[in-house]
């Protein structure tokens, strides 16, 4: 005998095939998309509202570490700039991004499988019930038997079970 490995097209296509592979290509496109969203809340709701008490535009904002932040002569920065404003702008659209996320995906999604676990527990719960109650059923059937077979034999009836003649026993 000898034992087929699989070949290396027959592991892609399995591992293509797998649900979380699938799962996974559609949240990286579902998030691309919703980055456009998330841009454009940044660019048409926060800028506006930071170019209330300022300039408009996040990039804009930044602090010279080493003097002159100036743009020179041949259109390069001369001193070293820190462009916070930047970081700041991206540290809004992450937070915007996680909490849209958790609260219209994650949350929902949490409270509808905890809902579905306690409808299963419900049900197995249930099924348990009633798997014990047929076995109690059981119990009193045989316990009911063997009280009439008792009751039976000490009577001074020849029968055996069910009413049935002992074999040897003459009538």
């Amino acid at each position: 005998m000898s034992d087929k490995k699989p070949s290396v097209l027959e592991g892609f296509k399995a591992f293509l095939l797998r649900g979380n592979v699938i799962d996974l290509a559609v949240a990286v496109v579902i998030g691309a998309a919703f980055t456009n969203i998330v841009n454009a809340v940044v660019k048409g709701v926060i800028n506006p509202l930071v170019g209330a008490f300022g300039t408009k535009d996040l990039d804009a904002y930044s602090s010279c570490l080493k003097a002159p932040c100036e743009v020179g002569p041949d259109g390069e920065m001369q001193g070293i700039q820190i462009m916070w404003g930047s970081v700041l702008g991206a540290t809004l659209q992450f937070l915007i991004t996680a909490a849209v996320v958790y609260f219209l995906m994650v949350l929902p999604m949490s409270k509808y499988l905890a809902r579905r676990a306690a409808a299963q527990k419900a049900r197995e719960g249930v099924q348990e019930t009633l798997e014990v109650t047929e076995l109690e059923v059981l119990k009193e059937i045989r316990d009911a038997l063997v009280a009439q077979r008792r009751t039976g034999s000490t009577a001074g009836d020849d029968s055996g079970p069910a009413g049935t003649p002992e074999p040897g026993v003459g009538r």
